[in-house]
C-alpha cells in the first residue's frame, strides 16, 4: 500500500493553500507600495516583509529572491494594463481614430489612477537592469497588440506582417520614452494635448503604411 503525504490542516478554518495565497498577495501589495513610492533600491526583502506584517520566512515560501518579487509586481501591473487596453479596444468602434483614442485615454487613466504605476515607470525601470530587460519583453507584447489592432481596424494593411511588427516596436518604444519623460515633469505639455498628440502620431504612422510599402519594394 502506498502511503499518502499528510494534508495540511486548515488553520482557523482557512486551508493552507488559501493562507499561502493570502500571504503572497500581501507580499505583492507591500512590494508594490515600496517599489511605487520609495523605489527599486528600497524594495528589500526585509522591508517588504515588514510592510506586509509577515515573518521573513514567509517571503521564501512564495518567492526565491527579491528579483522574483520585483518581476511578479511588474508582471501583475502589466497584465492589468493589458486588460485595460484590450477592454478599451473591444468597447470602442471598429474605426482607427475612435479605437486609438479610446486605448490611449485608457492607458493614461491606468497610469494616473494609481500614482505608484507612473513612479515605477519613471524611477524603477531606469534604475534596475532587471527591469530594463523586462521592459524589452513588455514593449514586444505591446507591439504585438498594436499589430493585431492594426489588422483588426483596417480592412487591408499593405505592409507585410514583419514590417507591421517593426512599426509596432518603433512606435511602442518611442511612446514608452515619451510617457516616461512626461510623467517626470520634463515636458511642458498638458495631459489632453499629449493624448491628442499620441493619437495623431499613431494614426499618422498607420497612414504611412502605403508609402512605406512603396519604398520598401
Amino acid at each position: 500500500m502506498t502511503s499518502q503525504p499528510p494534508r495540511a490542516r486548515p488553520y482557523g478554518g482557512v486551508p493552507a493553500d488559501q493562507r499561502r495565497a493570502r500571504r503572497r498577495a500581501a507580499l505583492l501589495a507591500a512590494g508594490l507600495e515600496l517599489l511605487g513610492t520609495q523605489g527599486w533600491a528600497a524594495t528589500t526583502v526585509r522591508k517588504v516583509c515588514a510592510e506586509a506584517g509577515l515573518n521573513d520566512r514567509y517571503f521564501y515560501e512564495s518567492f526565491p529572491d527579491r528579483d522574483a518579487l520585483l518581476l511578479a509586481i511588474v508582471d501583475e501591473q502589466v497584465a492589468l494594463g493589458t486588460d485595460v487596453i484590450l477592454s478599451a479596444a473591444r468597447r470602442a468602434p471598429r474605426h482607427p481614430q475612435a479605437r486609438t483614442r479610446a486605448v490611449v485615454t485608457a492607458v493614461f487613466g491606468f497610469l494616473t489612477t494609481d500614482p505608484r504605476r507612473a513612479h515605477i515607470l519613471t524611477h524603477a525601470f531606469p534604475s534596475s537592469p532587471l527591469l530594463q530587460r523586462r521592459r524589452i519583453e513588455i514593449i514586444r507584447t505591446m507591439a504585438a497588440i498594436f499589430a493585431a489592432q492594426t489588422h483588426e481596424t483596417l480592412d487591408q494593411v499593405p505592409l507585410p506582417d514583419v514590417d507591421v511588427e517593426l512599426t509596432g516596436l518603433t512606435l511602442t518604444a518611442g511612446l514608452w520614452e515619451l510617457f516616461t519623460t512626461w510623467f517626470r515633469g520634463e515636458l511642458d505639455v498638458d495631459r489632453d494635448h499629449l493624448i491628442d498628440y499620441t493619437v495623431a502620431l499613431v494614426l499618422s504612422t498607420v497612414e504611412l503604411a502605403a508609402p512605406l510599402h512603396h519604398h520598401l519594394r
